[in-house]
C-alpha cells in the first residue's frame, strides 16, 4: 500500500510539472504568425485573420525601442482566405518585433526576428565549358588515374619486354655451332 500512494503522488507531480507544457503547446498550435528573413526585408504570413470590408488586416515592425503597434512601420495585409501576407524592405540590422492585428481588431500574433547584416557578394567562378574534341591535358595526356595494381603490373611487363630483347639480341651476336 505504502509503494501505491509514492507511485501517485510521483504522477501528480509528473502531471502537474507537465501541464505547463502542454498549455504551451496548445498556445503554439493556433494560426499564429510565421515571420522571416531574406537579406534585409522582412515578411509575415498568417492564415488567422477573415476579411471585413475588403480588409485583412495590418502588421507593424517595431524596433526594441517602440512600445506600441501605432509606432511601428505598418503595412497592410494582402491575401487570401487561406493566407495572408506583407513585407518590409530596407531594414536594417538589428532586433525587431512583429505583431499582426487583424481587421476585426484580434492579435493574429507576435513575434521578434533579428535581421543581420547582408553578407558581402563573392565571387563564383563559372567553369569554361570543355571541347567536345581534342586532346585531355593534363599529366601526359592520360585522362583516368590508374592504381597501384596497375602501374606494377605495367611496369613488370615493360620490364619483361626489356630483358626479353636483350636476350635475344645476345642470343643473336653468338655464332652458330653446328
Amino acid at each position: 500500500m505504502r509503494n501505491s500512494s509514492s507511485v501517485l503522488r510521483s504522477g501528480l507531480t509528473v502531471a502537474v510539472a507537465a501541464l505547463p507544457l502542454a498549455l504551451a503547446s496548445a498556445a503554439v498550435a493556433g494560426p499564429g504568425i510565421s515571420v522571416s528573413t531574406t537579406g534585409s526585408t522582412v515578411s509575415v504570413t498568417t492564415s488567422a485573420c477573415t476579411q471585413i470590408n475588403g480588409s485583412w488586416g495590418t502588421a507593424s515592425l517595431l524596433t526594441s525601442s517602440q512600445g506600441s503597434f501605432a509606432q511601428g512601420r505598418q503595412v497592410t495585409l494582402s491575401g487570401t482566405v487561406t493566407s495572408q501576407s506583407a513585407a518590409w524592405s530596407n531594414v536594417s540590422p538589428g532586433t525587431y518585433t512583429v505583431i499582426v492585428i487583424c481587421s476585426d481588431g484580434t492579435t493574429a500574433g507576435t513575434q521578434s526576428v533579428v535581421v543581420s547584416t547582408a553578407p558581402s557578394p563573392t565571387r563564383s567562378v563559372t567553369p569554361s565549358p570543355s571541347p567536345s574534341r581534342g586532346v585531355m591535358g593534363g599529366m601526359g595526356g592520360s585522362s583516368t588515374d590508374y592504381g597501384t595494381v596497375t602501374l606494377v603490373a605495367g611496369g613488370t611487363l615493360v620490364g619483361a619486354g626489356l630483358l626479353g630483347t636483350a636476350w635475344y639480341l645476345r642470343r643473336r651476336n653468338k655464332p652458330h655451332r653446328l
